[in-house]
C-alpha cells in the first residue's frame, strides 16, 4: 500500500511540473515576441523569410529576398479588397478568428484525416509569417493564436492589414504588394488594375507554385470569381477605401 501512495505521489509531482511548464510556456508566448514595437516600427526580416533563405541554402540556391515596404495608401484598394475577398471577408467584422471558417476548415481535416491549413484570417496569417514557421503542427497553431490574440489587442485593423500586405509572399523570394507587382506586371501596386489585382489575391495560398500571369486554369477561373465580387463592389469601393478616408485612431 505504501508502495502505492509513493508511485501516486510521484505521479501527482510529475503532473504538476507538466503543468507548471505548460503554464510558463504559455506564459511566455503572451510576452515574448514584442508586438507593441509593430505599432510604428515595420519589421526588418519575418520568420518565414528566414525559413525561406534556410531552405536555398540547403538546396544550394542563390535566391535574395525582393521587398519593398509602401504604407498603406500607396496600395491598391483593388488588391487590398481582393486579397479579403479571397482570404478573409470578414477580417472587418471579427476579433482575429473568424470561427464558422475554422469550423468548415476543421470538417474538411477530419474528412481527409490529416491536419491541413485553412480557415485562418489575414491575422492569424500575418501572426505565423511574422513569428512562426510553415510546420503544421498542434503546438504551432496554438502559439499562432495567442499572437493573433495579441496582434488584435495591440494594432488596429489598418495596420494588421498593412503589415500583411508588406510580407507576405508572392512567389519564390518575392514578399510584399509592391515587389510583387513590379515582378509580374512592371507597376508600382498602387496602380494594379482590378483584374491584375483579382490574380496576385488567387496565388497567396500557393505562391510558389501559383503564377498569376501564367496559364493556369485555376488562376484564371478563381480571378474572375473575385473579380466579378470587385466589380458588385463598386470596383473596390468598400470598407477599405472609407477606412482611408476616415482612418482608425492609433492607440
Amino acid at each position: 500500500m505504501q508502495m502505492v501512495w509513493k508511485l501516486v505521489k510521484a505521479l501527482l509531482w510529475i503532473l504538476f511540473i507538466l503543468l507548471l511548464a505548460a503554464g510558463g510556456w504559455v506564459g511566455f508566448n503572451f510576452i515574448y515576441p514584442d508586438v507593441t514595437a509593430l505599432k510604428n516600427g515595420n519589421p526588418e526580416k519575418t520568420s518565414f523569410m528566414e525559413t525561406r533563405e534556410r531552405e536555398w541554402a540547403n538546396k544550394g540556391k542563390k535566391i535574395k529576398i525582393t521587398q519593398t515596404w509602401v504604407p498603406l495608401s500607396k496600395i491598391s484598394p483593388f488588391l487590398a479588397d481582393a486579397v479579403l475577398i479571397a482570404e478573409d471577408d470578414k477580417f472587418w467584422q471579427h476579433e482575429g478568428f473568424d470561427m464558422e471558417g475554422m469550423r468548415t476548415a476543421l470538417e474538411k481535416d477530419i474528412k481527409a484525416g490529416k491536419l491541413k491549413a485553412g480557415g485562418s484570417t489575414i491575422s492569424q496569417q500575418l501572426a505565423k509569417n511574422l513569428f512562426l514557421s510553415p510546420e503544421k503542427s498542434p503546438v504551432r497553431k496554438i502559439r499562432e493564436a495567442i499572437l493573433t490574440w495579441r496582434l488584435e489587442k495591440t494594432l488596429t485593423k489598418k495596420r494588421i492589414l498593412e503589415i500583411y500586405l508588406n510580407v507576405a509572399e508572392w512567389g519564390e523570394g518575392t514578399f510584399g504588394a509592391e515587389a510583387a507587382a513590379r515582378r509580374y506586371y512592371g507597376k508600382p501596386a498602387s496602380a494594379l488594375t482590378p483584374e491584375e489585382a483579382a490574380r496576385l489575391a488567387v496565388v497567396l495560398p500557393n505562391p510558389r507554385k501559383l503564377n498569376p500571369i501564367g496559364p493556369s486554369k485555376y488562376v484564371a477561373k478563381r480571378a474572375g470569381i473575385i473579380y466579378g465580387v470587385l466589380l458588385k463592389r463598386d470596383k473596390g469601393v468598400t470598407a477599405y477605401e472609407d477606412l482611408m478616408k476616415n482612418p482608425e485612431p492609433e492607440e
